[in-house]
């Protein structure tokens, strides 16, 4: 069973990483290894990000991932589509799962906003079964807040803040 998380560290660690520089790419980036880095029996941490209508592959640690899912599909586009985290103790009995690693028993996928709209997701997979607490859930939406306040989405894929707002 893995040890207890510090979730408050690992966030003030990623306000500190983004201090000099706002831009989503480095910012996801060193949000995956930090995570990928900290968190115990883990097998995956990245992120993607809404475009064209479906998720696409952003920044990560672990094996090779799948790059584009459908919004709805599986647990992470069911989480962008729903705009809820998703905890999923068994991903094989998750209706629609997308096994883009076949070693990957649970995962947690939080959703990213910007302007009150979902733009992303952070996903995490685990090689354990029930792997991800409450706890996790807490701590990682508490670490997503921060890249929410901390990140420019507005640069990605040429975007403009228009597009981010809220209706």
């Amino acid at each position: 069973m893995p040890g207890m998380t510090d979730y408050d560290l690992l966030t003030q660690q990623l306000y500190s990483l983004a201090e000099d520089e706002n831009f989503y790419l480095p910012v996801l980036s060193n949000a995956s290894a930090l995570l990928y880095e900290n968190l115990e029996d883990i097998n995956w941490a990245g992120f993607y990000l809404i475009d064209k209508g479906s998720l696409l592959l952003g920044p990560f640690q672990g094996k090779v991932a799948c790059i584009r899912i459908p919004l709805g599909k599986g647990v992470c586009g069911t989480a962008a589509k729903e705009d809820k985290t998703l905890l999923v103790a068994n991903v094989h009995e998750f209706s629609g799962h997308i096994a883009c690693d076949a070693a990957s028993n649970s995962e947690i996928v939080v959703p990213i906003h910007c302007n009150g709209k979902v733009i992303g997701v952070l996903d995490i997979d685990s090689p354990s079964f029930d792997r991800f607490k409450f706890e996790d859930q807490i701590g990682l939406e508490k670490f997503v807040k921060a890249i929410e306040e901390k990140t420019d989405f507005c640069r990605f894929n040429g975007l403009n803040e228009e597009q981010f707002r809220a209706e």
